[in-house]
C-alpha cells in the first residue's frame, strides 16, 4: 500500500477524469477510536480529532479533483447526528469541486442528503462498462460478479469494510484508509491489490 503513487489533478490534463471514494465518515468522532482485530486504531495517529481529519480530506479532494471531473463516492459519507446541524461541513462538501455521485451506503441518510443536495446523483449501484467495473458499497459476493460481453468478469469496487482487504481478487476497497485520505482515479484502482489470498 505504501508503494503506490496517488495522482494528483495536474497529472491529468486532459478531459474529464473519473475518480472514486469511500467512507470518509466526515464529522464521527468515534471513527477515530476504532480498532481492528489487533487492538491497532483503523485510521492510526494520524488525526488528533475529528476537525483535522475532515480537514485533510476535504483539502485531498480540493487537491486531486477539478471543477470538470466525476467523483463516485461508494457510501458513508458522514456520520452522527452533529452533521446534520453542522453547516461548516455541509457548504464545505457542496463547495468541493467536481461532480459527486453517490453510491449509497448502510449508514447514508439519503433523504437527508437528497435535500441539502450533497450529490448530483444517488445510486444503489453503478456499472463503469469502459473499466468492467460494478461500483457497491458493501462487496458483493463474487458469485453475483457477471461476465460481459467479453467474457471477463466485472471487479467489484466497494467500500464498507474499511482498513480490511476485499473479499478475493475479483474485488477493490476504495476505502479512504487505503487511499491516503482523497479520491483515487479511476485507472488507479486495480494497482491497490488489496484483497485477500488463499493457499490452495
Amino acid at each position: 500500500m505504501n508503494d503506490l503513487k496517488f495522482t494528483t489533478a495536474g497529472d491529468y490534463m486532459k478531459g474529464n477524469q473519473t475518480f472514486l471514494t469511500s467512507d470518509t465518515h466526515y464529522c464521527h468522532d468515534n471513527i477515530l477510536k476504532f480498532t481492528d482485530s489487533n487492538g491497532d486504531l483503523i485510521r492510526g495517529n494520524r488525526f488528533s480529532k475529528v476537525g483535522e481529519m475532515n480537514e485533510a480530506m476535504f483539502n485531498g479532494w480540493s487537491e486531486t479533483i477539478r471543477e470538470n471531473d466525476t467523483v463516485y463516492h461508494l457510501g458513508d459519507v458522514a456520520f452522527g447526528r452533529t452533521y446534520y446541524d453542522d453547516l461548516n461541513f455541509i457548504d464545505t462538501f457542496r463547495s468541493l469541486p467536481g461532480k459527486k455521485i453517490l453510491i449509497a451506503g448502510n449508514h447514508d441518510d439519503i433523504s437527508w442528503i437528497s435535500k441539502e443536495r450533497l450529490f448530483d446523483e444517488i445510486h444503489v449501484c453503478k456499472d463503469l462498462r469502459d473499466q468492467n467495473f460494478l461500483l457497491t458499497h458493501i462487496p458483493i459476493h463474487p458469485s453475483s460478479l457477471r461476465m460481459n460481453k467479453n467474457g471477463e468478469k466485472k471487479t467489484n469496487i466497494h467500500g464498507h469494510i474499511h482498513q480490511a482487504k476485499s473479499p478475493t481478487k475479483s474485488h477493490r476497497n476504495v476505502s479512504v484508509e487505503w487511499t491516503d485520505y482523497k479520491p483515487i482515479h479511476v485507472d488507479e484502482v486495480m494497482d491497490l491489490n488489496n484483497y485477500k489470498t488463499y493457499k490452495q
